[in-house]
């Protein structure tokens, strides 16, 4: 066996170069996911073996490679393993850590992000999270496709407690979030829209267990493992929240609900609300629509004399300028059907609130009023008890999530608050935009910035 002279001495100029830039990468790497947390920085212990890998190599990882000559199955098989292992770990470290892609799957962000977008989502914006289930097929949220046999694409331990590290901002209103579904930790498998916890208020426990033909069987998840989810934040820790006929009002203290305080949020020009347009019996035509910006899942007919549209404003403008169009009215708030907490309030998701958005650290007195706004925080996101007539304390911060499409978006007003361990990452921007009605690539939105 070599000595370890010999084998320093035997180290290329480039092999040196090579340990010094993945040295230099993994330490970085180590003191950024154990800051703030600096038992973390054991990890350190294993950079030998990484500076080894380029120069001493008392570890042959390339053993495979003297067979190319005298056994080329075997080294054919290696090098196949080899550039997989490889792949399958980069792609987990940087999908964790760095960004990963999402696809807008529902139109509730129109015209802001269009169904078909494909984002570069960074996860470095506001902090990576430390996985808490670290073992799991790669590129995979929670289930594994049907050719792979189905079935959990994680295993449930080891699991790590929550912990993000350094990012370069938390999310402020305006910016449109990608994060786990908050009410996704319990789901029915044939049935997971809408949310288990809609379905059991409105069909009831007994339903749902007894016909798994329908809904499935019912699952638990781990935060990370929930669904992803798009929406802009429009309220931040801190902050009261109020929705009046469909305007969103913020003040920044929950000391008063007093009108004057309450500031009226920008409204972006993507945002769409249901509209019934009357018209004197006149078919628009898929031209027509097309050009006004209404899709083809967007075209409802009610009966001969009307549409059900999502409009924006200017869109709406558009459609009164239409001779056939005799009276463009908004969609009735009722239809919206029941928000959170589910039950157990009078509001509208037109017409929502006073709502106080939690921030780590706050003392509020629970009382019969607000004891349903919070009690989910307490048993789903933060597992305390929580008694009315007792001060509780906050352990996270929490969010308020919206979709620009206003009366076609599962949001906040139906779920509650988004605790900070859910969110993920921030869009940045668009890479691909595939136009489902027309079988086409929007070439326009390729390399757009998501908006803020």
């Amino acid at each position: 066996m070599k000595s370890f002279k010999e084998r320093i001495n035997e180290t290329t100029r480039g092999g040196w170069i090579r340990a010094g830039i993945w040295g230099t990468l993994y330490v970085a790497f180590v003191i950024w996911v154990a800051w703030g947390d600096w038992k973390s920085l054991g990890w350190l212990a294993l950079l030998p073996l990484v500076i080894d890998m380029f120069t001493t190599k008392y570890i042959n990882y390339s053993w495979w490679r003297k067979y190319k000559d005298t056994k080329p199955a075997l080294y054919t098989l290696f090098s196949w393993i080899d550039a997989i292992v490889f792949a399958l770990v980069a792609v987990y470290f940087i999908n964790l850590y760095i960004f990963q892609n999402y696809q807008i799957p529902s139109s509730s962000l129109e015209k802001s992000l269009r169904v078909g977008d494909f984002l570069y989502v960074s996860k470095m914006a506001y902090g990576a999270r430390v996985p808490q289930t670290p073992l799991s097929m790669p590129l995979v949220q929670h289930t594994m496709p049907e050719w792979l046999g189905g079935g959990k694409s994680y295993l449930d331990w080891p699991h790590w407690e929550y912990k993000r590290l350094k990012g370069w901002t938390s999310p402020q209103k305006g910016d449109i979030v990608v994060f786990n579904f908050p009410a996704g930790d319990t789901v029915c498998t044939k049935m997971q829209n809408p949310d288990y916890y809609t379905l059991k208020y409105y069909y009831g426990d007994g339903l749902i267990q007894s016909r798994k033909d329908v809904f499935g069987e019912i699952v638990t998840r781990p935060v990370d493992r929930r669904e992803n989810y798009v929406k802009r934040c429009v309220g931040e820790p801190g902050d009261s929240l109020r929705i009046i006929n469909n305007v969103v009002y913020t003040k920044p203290s929950a000391v008063s609900y007093q009108p004057s305080e309450w500031q009226r949020e920008p409204e972006r020009e993507g945002v769409q609300l249901n509209y019934l347009v009357r018209t004197d019996g006149h078919v628009f035509g898929a031209k027509y629509l097309e050009k006004i910006g209404i899709s083809i899942a967007d075209r409802v007919q009610v009966d001969p004399q009307t549409w059900h549209f999502p409009l924006t404003e200017a869109m709406k403008a558009e459609m009164e300028k239409n001779p056939h169009v005799l009276a463009v009215e908004i969609e009735p708030e009722t239809q919206g059907g029941a928000v959170y907490p589910l039950g157990h309030n009078e509001w509208t998701r037109d017409n929502y609130g006073p709502i106080y958005i939690p921030r780590k650290g706050d003392k509020i007195l629970i009382t019969e009023e607000n004891y349903w706004v919070y009690k989910r925080i307490a048993e789903a996101y933060e597992f305390q008890p929580m008694q009315i007539g007792k001060e509780y304390e906050f352990r996270m911060d929490y969010y308020w999530m919206q979709g620009d499409n206003r009366h076609n978006s599962a949001d906040s007003r139906y779920w509650g608050f988004v605790p900070e361990d859910h969110i993920v990452g921030r869009p940045v921007f668009i890479w691909l935009s595939i136009d489902k009605d027309n079988h086409s690539i929007r070439f326009s939105r390729i390399g757009m910035r998501a908006k803020r």
